[in-house]
């Protein structure tokens, strides 16, 4: 693995950021917090969450979060074209689905211990 410090955007109230966060910590991967709240994304970056998380599309919102439910998205994500999601989602880190754990290679949306096994092979 080397000495490689992942980016992991996370919002430290939330439970599942902590549980991943313990994860990296008890494994000792290295990892840059940032705080997704006030992160500020780029369409471009959102793009390649998507590309390099294998995950279809709306598995990148927060779907339980205050502003998605605010936006009525639920009724919307199918409908947007990914350029419109790339945008949207760059406007709101608490609209992504966390926490968002960038390697080299690949980006791990949410957390999965089973996912999250494969960075320590």
């Amino acid at each position: 693995m080397g000495d490689t410090m992942y980016k992991f955007y996370c919002y430290e109230k939330c439970s599942t950021c902590k549980k991943a966060k313990k994860f990296l910590d008890n494994n000792q991967i290295p990892y840059e917090p940032i705080d997704i709240k006030t992160a500020k994304f780029k369409p471009e970056d959102i793009k390649t969450f998507h590309k390099k998380s294998g995950k279809e599309l709306k598995k990148l919102f927060n779907t339980s979060g205050k502003q998605y439910r605010e936006l009525n998205l639920k009724n919307k994500v199918d409908q947007f074209s990914e350029e419109e999601a790339y945008n949207l989602l760059s406007t709101n880190g608490m609209l992504l689905k966390r926490p968002i754990l960038v390697t080299d290679d690949k980006v791990y949306i949410g957390f999965d211990a089973d996912e999250y096994e494969e960075l320590l092979s």
